[in-house]
């Protein structure tokens, strides 16, 4: 939908009829701070979707070597039911 010069000029003489002409700059003015801060908050998502998310140190790190002693620790017996809450048979 789009606009012609016709129309604009009717919105505008019924703006003018409307609200005056005392209360037409004031009106321009907060439509203008409102579109402003609209933009801006537009700009301010669309920078926070294109910014990867930081790393965290622990993820650039690579796992340690197995000492002899942690031998023990990493076979752990794994559950016998197949189904949490059941008994198994």
């Amino acid at each position: 939908m789009r606009l012609g010069m016709g129309e604009i000029v009717v919105i505008l003489v019924l703006a003018l009829l409307f609200f005056g002409p005392s209360k037409l700059p004031q009106l321009g003015a907060s439509l203008g701070q409102a579109l402003k801060s609209f933009k801006k908050g537009l700009n301010s998502l669309h920078e926070d979707e294109e910014a990867p998310p930081p790393v965290r140190e622990e993820q650039t790190r690579l796992p340690a070597e197995p000492s002899a002693n942690a031998s023990t620790t990493a076979a752990e017996p794994k559950p016998t039911a197949a189904v949490a809450g059941q008994r198994p048979s």
